[in-house]
């Protein structure tokens, strides 16, 4: 992936050089040209498509701002119900991310959510503890997780 962002801006380099304009305009439209260069030719290099994991991240970080917009309306409507019945609890999140890098994404983005708190990851790497300000099902909220959060950063990451 590194490889072909690295080609994608000496192309547009080229580009802005051989057209002898010195613009951002003049850039980002050699940085198209680059990338559908790449994208054309992409079965003569040996990593897929780096665009492709670029909108995955794109979709990534716009999933995040979903949960956090609906997370903050939710904490508000708890703030403001006038009896107050929480459910507070810490709950295990078995998960299958690998690396370090993606469980501290994960835990990143589960702390950054209101209501959600990533307490400790176990020793093994598998398996995340929660403390979440109002749940009733614990197998609800790991499914809510895994089909959101972590289902993005594999496809981010692998």
């Amino acid at each position: 992936m590194s490889l072909q962002i690295v080609l994608n801006v000496i192309i547009a380099f080229m580009w802005m050089f051989l057209s002898e304009t010195y613009t951002f305009p003049s850039f980002f439209t050699g940085f198209l040209i680059g990338a559908l260069l790449l994208f054309f030719l992409r079965r003569f290099i040996p990593d897929a498509f780096y665009l492709h994991r670029v909108w995955k991240m794109i979709r990534l970080v716009f999933l995040f701002i979903k949960e956090l917009l609906l997370s903050n309306i939710d904490i508000v409507k708890w703030v403001y119900k006038p009896k107050q019945t929480y459910n507070p609890g810490i709950f295990a999140l078995p998960t299958d991310l690998k690396t370090n890098w993606e469980i501290t994404i994960l835990t990143s983005l589960i702390s950054l959510t209101p209501g959600t708190l990533s307490v400790a990851v176990s020793h093994t790497n598998d398996v995340i503890y929660i403390h979440a300000m109002d749940i009733y099902d614990n197998e609800e909220a790991i499914n809510a997780i895994k089909d959101s959060f972590e289902k993005a950063i594999m496809e981010v990451t692998r």
